[in-house]
């Protein structure tokens, strides 16, 4: 095998691993959606005393629904605290008079979720709670959510997902079927499918419990654009890897402006992208320093790129492998690259008949390939003009 063998070989590795990694998520997510295998009870965990923040910014209008869906799930000894951060509406006067406790902070030069979150964590440390939640202001929680991923954190000592769900409010028309999948497919089926081998799951921002000693060791006052993802990361190479129930939910709505969609989808992507790229090989010498099997296997789920990228980029290695092949006649790197580009359709597939036939159809599904290549702007804004300061989106009440 010449250089130039190899060269092509590792090129085609840089999508036929990540390719190969979901193929496994997805197959096994459909082994646990069919298993009996039940998880470990609860009912002798005694439940802890929890505080739940909830950082907020200008959500008046539709905090008192998430309000609503938290409040009958306390106790005496829990508390709500809403951060009003550097809101410009009466998000702490809505807040206050829903019975939750407000507490404003103002600082535009420390902008994004990760400084207000702190604020709560600093307010909270003169009477601490056992364990701390995080949800959004924009999300209604399930039944027994608070409950059941409070026990599963005391229970095992680690950070607990729920499943996060987020839809569109009205049923759309391609892009916003395609968008719910691919949602999906990164939130709810590739963590099942790592839950159901015994591997960890990201940090998704909302939904989360975790024990205060764990929480509050944690830096969480920096404007990164996925502080989720990155305190997940964080928190497997203190051994504390996450880990996803799917049997409570935290959902949400997309927004539907294009100003919305657009802040969103750039924040969560170059976020994602600057993550693989600047913190992946640091993670990655960690695992293997520490021989931590649990961080090994988030770090590589880490490198799983958004699944417009993915395709974007498996394509567009075929179409370089048919030119290298009609050029200088070398098989083995269109081989290789036909073998992703199948599996990746296959999977998709998979998943959709499992876990999406009633978000878009068959023939709506055909058509996602160009969709996501009119993803194509997105990514390469990343390598010209990458958004590294946290924006929030704007949704559709504002």
């Amino acid at each position: 095998m010449t250089i130039l063998h190899i060269f092509l070989v590792l090129v085609s590795a840089i999508v036929i691993i990540p390719i190969g990694l979901l193929l496994i998520q997805i197959m096994f997510a459909v082994i646990a959606l069919h298993s009996k295998r039940q998880t470990n009870t609860l009912s002798n965990v005694p439940r802890p005393s929890i505080a739940i923040i909830v950082p907020a910014h200008n959500e008046a209008l539709g905090l008192p629904e998430t309000i609503r869906s938290i409040q009958p799930q306390l106790t005496l000894q829990d508390r709500l605290v809403i951060i009003a951060d550097n809101c410009t509406d009466n998000t702490a006067e809505v807040a206050r008079s829903h019975g939750a406790i407000a507490l404003e902070r103002f600082n535009q030069d420390e902008r994004g979720k990760g400084f207000a979150l702190d604020y709560g964590m600093q307010y909270l440390r003169e009477d601490p709670p056992e364990v701390v939640m995080i949800i959004d202001a924009d999300c209604v929680i399930s039944e027994q959510l608070i409950d059941r991923i409070s026990r599963r954190c005391i229970s095992l000592q680690r950070p607990v997902q729920a499943d996060y769900v987020m839809r569109f409010p009205t049923k759309g028309g391609v892009k916003q079927q395609v968008t719910e999948f691919a949602w999906l497919v990164k939130n709810t089926v590739r963590p099942l499918g790592y839950q159901f081998l015994g591997f960890p799951c990201q940090l998704m921002g909302t939904g989360m419990a975790f024990l205060w000693t764990d929480l509050s060791k944690s830096p969480l006052a920096n404007g990164h654009l996925v502080e989720d993802m990155k305190l997940g990361l964080d928190l497997a190479a203190l051994r504390k890897a996450p880990y996803y129930d799917a049997t409570v939910s935290v959902s949400s709505y997309f927004p539907t402006s294009e100003q919305g969609i657009a802040t969103q989808r750039l924040r969560w992507e170059h976020g994602h992208l600057g993550l693989i790229f600047k913190d992946f090989p640091h993670y990655l010498r960690i695992a293997v320093l520490q021989r931590n099997a649990m961080l090994l296997a988030q770090a590589f789920d880490l490198i799983i790129p958004p699944l417009a990228l993915l395709f974007i980029a498996t394509l567009a290695l075929w179409g370089f492998s048919l030119i290298v092949y009609i050029m200088l006649g070398i098989a083995l790197f269109m081989i290789l690259m036909t073998v992703a580009l199948s599996a990746l359709g296959v999977g998709i597939l998979i998943a959709w008949y499992c876990f999406a036939r009633s978000i878009i159809s068959f023939s709506t599904l055909l058509m996602a390939p160009w969709v996501l290549l009119m993803k194509i702007p997105v990514y390469l804004k990343f390598m010209v003009n990458r958004q590294v300061s946290w924006v929030r989106s704007k949704r559709d009440h504002d």
